[in-house]
């Protein structure tokens, strides 16, 4: 569960400074913890991208330059959540352009919520997921911070609903309209 405290909100309007960061960070160091553990743990086999690794790219990817403009602590999860996307994604580039391709078993999209899918053996699969989340992207930005809230940073419904400020069942309605359109992406090889 998210913190939901208002010292994470006022933390942030202070993160431009060293100072306020570093407090920042220590608000919310564990929340990016255990997204970054539940993100891994759906890659566990023959991974070699840690906890602490994801999170401190993530980390790099969310303050890196000078201007930060985190609107709220909603803002910053979502955020977060991408740049630990972004960072598996990167990672799962890197393994594939070391092994160009070969052998990579297919695994559906449904392995993303509740199964394994290791970062090194399912590169294909996860670059093929991050084109189609891209093109859905043009058809609807939310649906895209759902399946990047559940399934990249693993957290729940309620907790997504209340960082997207819709409900419960629209976050659920959300999630199956999403899961249709990359399992359709995916079935066109997109």
């Amino acid at each position: 569960m998210i913190d939901p405290s208002p010292a994470i909100t006022l933390a942030l309007a202070e993160a431009d400074q060293p100072a306020g960061r570093e407090r920042f960070l220590g608000l919310v160091y564990n929340d990016l913890v255990r997204i970054a553990r539940a993100e891994l743990n759906r890659h566990r086999r023959g991974a070699t991208l840690d906890t602490c690794a994801l999170v401190n790219e993530a980390y790099l990817k969310l303050f890196e330059g000078a201007g930060l403009d985190y609107e709220n602590r909603r803002h910053f999860y979502a955020t977060a959540a991408r740049a630990m996307r972004q960072v598996v994604i990167d990672h799962a580039r890197a393994r594939l352009a070391e092994r160009r391709g070969g052998g990579a078993e297919h695994v559906a999209l449904d392995a993303l919520e509740g199964q394994p899918l290791p970062v090194d053996a399912q590169a294909e699969q996860l670059l093929a997921i991050d084109k189609a989340l891209e093109k859905l992207a043009a058809l609807d930005e939310r649906l895209v911070k759902v399946v990047e809230l559940r399934f990249f940073a693993g957290l729940e419904v309620k907790d997504i609903a209340e960082l997207l400020g819709v409900s419960e069942p629209t976050i659920k309605r959300d999630t199956r309209a999403a899961k249709a359109f990359l399992h359709q992406q995916l079935a066109l090889g997109a």
